[in-house]
């Protein structure tokens, strides 16, 4: 939502906006640059692991989320893809809360009545915030076990679980383009910059327990691509950076040379699924092949046919 409010102003003024963090798509603006994950670098291949045989073969889904616009969009994709697959709209359930709802043992309840009717279910949780406490805690009071129906999570990482009892939380799953578990040298480096700069500056939380997670990676790559683009242009000048930023890459933490894709303004990034561990941290448990290509606007939504993979520049404001 608050990109959507500000998104006006950067086109108005013609400045950059760098937007870290994963979005529900169906946007192109020349002055954004995303480095979060369009849905196809997310929510799409995490439902298509919980469809396969390694992820539990799910025939049924729950489509959990705040209400609000990233939860509302990204559900409505995946409905759609769910379709596409052959999925009846009597195996998928879809509910909201908003922001700061903590009673969830009427809705935990449901999914448990949901799961009991025959075939194996997932969730499928775009539920963010604070909220995320007392619905895993709920799970757990239930005995909802991730072997009974996994619930995969698009908005919990690291930092959500700091200081959070994981312990009805393991075995569930997130998926997201980056874990602070990761093995690749250039995690290794990043990990250990942010943790020197947390004790440096005495940061709370992160001074005793420094943690990395997905934004964190995203916002890394876009300060550095910027400043590579700002050195090839020779200038800060908006347009003269963005026609510089086409094509730029960077070692990411992730262990992948990440991309800026030439025309879409979105970066080209792995997918990973990754199981909660008793720590708070995450053990990877699948991946794709390698870098996926961000689709800003998705082929599940029909109204999309035809629209270009391309910002188009905004008119100026008289």
């Amino acid at each position: 939502m608050s990109r959507k409010s500000v998104l006006p102003v950067y086109e108005e003024l013609n400045s950059l906006l760098f937007y870290p963090v994963q979005y529900e798509g169906e946007e192109l603006s020349k002055n954004v640059f995303y480095t979060g994950a369009a849905p196809n670098q997310q929510a799409i291949p995490a439902v298509e692991y919980l469809m396969s045989k390694d992820g539990g073969s799910a025939k049924r889904f729950v489509l959990l989320g705040t209400d609000y616009v990233y939860p509302r969009t990204t559900n409505k994709i995946l409905r759609a893809f769910l379709k596409s697959k052959g999925v009846a709209d009597a195996d998928i359930l879809e509910e909201y809360t908003p922001f700061g709802h903590a009673d969830y043992q009427g809705i935990i309840a449901k999914i448990k009545k949901f799961a009991g009717e025959g075939k194996k279910t997932a969730v499928v949780s775009t539920i963010n915030g604070d909220s995320n406490v007392p619905f895993y805690k709920e799970l757990g009071n239930q005995g909802l076990k991730a072997t009974d129906v996994p619930v995969v999570a698009f908005s919990v990482g690291e930092e959500e679980l700091r200081g959070v009892d994981t312990k009805p939380l393991v075995g569930h799953l997130a998926a997201w383009n980056y874990f602070m578990s990761i093995k690749a040298p250039a995690n290794d480096e990043f990990t250990k910059k942010w943790s020197a700069y947390a004790k440096a500056k005495n940061l709370p939380g992160h001074k005793d327990k420094p943690l990395t997670n997905d934004p964190m990676e995203a916002t890394y790559i876009g300060i550095y691509m910027w400043k590579q683009a700002v050195e090839k242009a020779k200038t800060t000048d908006a347009d003269k950076v963005i026609a510089a930023m086409a094509g730029q890459t960077f070692t990411a933490p992730s262990g992948i040379t990440s991309k800026m894709d030439e025309k879409n303004h979105h970066l080209h990034k792995s997918v990973f699924i990754g199981e909660v561990k008793a720590d708070g941290q995450f053990s990877v448990v699948w991946k794709t092949p390698g870098p996926v290509k961000a689709q800003p606007w998705s082929p599940f939504i029909p109204e999309n046919k035809g629209k270009k993979d391309e910002p188009v520049t905004a008119p100026k404001k008289s």
